[in-house]
């Protein structure tokens, strides 16, 4: 449920929220009252909308939102005058002061503490008080619920877990035996935490089972998406650092270690044992193979698979564009020749260069490395 407020409370509120570092101005109406978040088109007298991306600046000038946050870049070029009606917040980062806004206007539902009559606790395991625990939950012997955690209807927490203070498991989600979540958490319906990795030995044709001992450690502040997956460890353990961010329909291998405030979008796929940076912003269904590592910093686009380390910080892309099928078809047939082609031109390099030089290059050659 939105709450209302006037944009100089929201000033105010976001402030408080950011530590004091997201500085805004304040241009217009301070008493005019705010209602909902929402996007530029849509946003009506009583919304609050935002200009980050300068694609939609016409949107920005023509938009019926109450208050508009935006740069100050932004500002000068489209109303050095300020607006006819409304208010503009000016600030840095428009993006960032705007999530904090639109927390403040719609605060998380407020938690009344209690246990479900239909819920499973085991008498070893510990909640506390001030938690709620939800219909159909299941809690397993040694389990811990910290205060003022929410456990919805149907989770299960297996024998030995742990869920932190204030964080919030939705419908559905499956904590396994030893997996721990730490604080101010967010798991979304349908996560599993701590299914065994998959690992497995061959043996004469079959497959043998390799136990996973390990357990899945979750950070401080770590959002995770509905029906993402993230295995156990095989022997050590699976590790989300603090402040990550995880999508929709993420898997997350056995023994990987994801570094603090990373981001990754839906449908990633990491194997086992890769260990991705802080900072890090992986784009949707990107690919990344086990054992290798991502440095700090690393952004990796959609789509794109990463198949060796990356030791530097840089934006990679490993998409081919798209393109008609009768055009990819052509194109992939070319890749297909591409040594035997690569082989023509040299040689005819050497026939155009003459003797002395064909003899250099067939030297070259025959030290290269094969492609």
């Amino acid at each position: 449920m939105a709450s209302a407020r006037t944009v100089s409370d929201l000033l105010e509120a976001v402030a408080n929220l950011a530590g004091g570092q997201l500085p805004a101005q304040l241009i217009g109406d301070r008493a005019l009252p705010i209602e909902r978040a929402a996007s530029l088109e849509a946003a009506q007298a009583g919304d609050l909308a935002f200009l980050a991306n300068p694609r939609y600046r016409q949107q920005a000038v023509h938009t019926a939102a109450g208050a508009l946050v935006l740069a100050g870049a932004h500002r000068q070029e489209l109303f050095p005058n300020g607006r006819a009606q409304g208010a503009l917040v000016v600030c840095d980062a428009p993006y960032a002061w705007f999530a904090f806004a639109a927390q403040v206007l719609a605060p998380r539902d407020a938690l009344v503490a209690g246990c479900a009559r239909s819920a499973v606790i085991a008498p070893g395991a510990r909640v506390d008080p001030s938690a709620r625990v939800d219909d159909q939950v299941v809690i397993e012997d040694a389990a811990v619920v910290e205060a003022g955690a929410w456990i919805g209807p149907g989770c299960v927490l297996g024998p030995g877990s742990r869920v932190g203070d204030g964080t919030r498991l939705y419908a559905g989600v499956r904590v396994y035996h030893g997996c721990r979540i730490g604080r101010r958490g967010i798991v979304h319906a349908g996560a599993v935490i701590g299914a065994d990795g998959f690992g497995f030995a061959p043996f004469h044709g079959r497959w043998i089972k390799i136990p996973q001992t390990g357990i899945v450690q979750v950070g401080d502040d770590v959002e995770i998406g509905a029906n993402t997956t993230i295995d156990r460890g095989s022997a050590g353990d699976t590790i989300i650092g603090d402040g990550v961010k995880i999508d929709n329909q993420v898997q997350i291998g056995h023994n990987c270690h994801i570094g603090a405030h990373t981001a990754i979008a839906g449908c990633v796929g990491i194997a086992g044992s890769a260990i991705i940076g802080r900072n890090c912003q992986l784009g949707g269904a990107a690919m990344i193979h086990g054992h290798l590592s991502i440095a700090d910093g690393t952004i990796v686009g959609a789509g794109t698979l990463v198949s060796r380390s990356l030791s530097e910080p840089d934006f990679y892309t490993g998409v081919f564009p798209m393109m008609r099928n009768r055009d990819w078809e052509r194109n992939a047939a070319l890749i297909r020749h591409l040594v035997e082609l690569r082989d023509r031109i040299r040689h005819l390099e050497r026939h155009l260069a003459g003797p002395d030089s064909a003899g250099a290059t067939a030297r070259d050659n025959n030290s290269e490395p094969n492609p």
